[in-house]
């Protein structure tokens, strides 16, 4: 066919065989640029592939601390509750000073003094009063 296609253009340039479906003329060094041109995109692949594999271990990096911080919050709130759970009996409040510690009112001791010395005898009763 190349032949058929030689005779029917004559004298035409070789442009004008490869419009109208002639071979194209062969670089010789086509394979090289190609083979160049390959190797230059997977390069370029391998540098966004890494470049997302920094970010994406920059990211880690950041959620890791974002979840050290919640773990440490949660313990310290764990760990507040139970020392608010140990301060005293849930349905009386602590007192600052227990009883029988001193610092009692002094209503309370009269009153137990005049308890105790309504059992004693009555010589005894007098020496406590005075």
């Amino acid at each position: 066919m190349d032949f058929v296609m030689k005779q029917a253009l004559g004298g035409a340039t070789k442009d004008m065989g490869k419009m109208l479906g002639g071979e194209e003329e062969k670089d010789p060094d086509a394979q090289k640029k190609e083979e160049e041109r390959q190797e230059a995109l997977r390069q370029q692949e391998d540098e966004r592939k890494a470049k997302h594999a920094r970010m994406e271990a920059e990211r880690e990096k950041v959620r890791q601390v974002i979840r050290d911080k919640k773990k440490e919050e949660k313990e310290a709130e764990e760990k507040a509750a139970m020392e608010q759970a140990c301060e005293g009996s849930l349905t009386r409040p602590k007192k600052a000073i227990p009883a029988g510690c001193g610092a009692e009112d002094d209503e309370e001791e009269e009153s137990i003094l005049d308890t105790v010395l309504k059992f004693l005898p009555g010589p005894l009763q007098d020496m406590f009063k005075k």
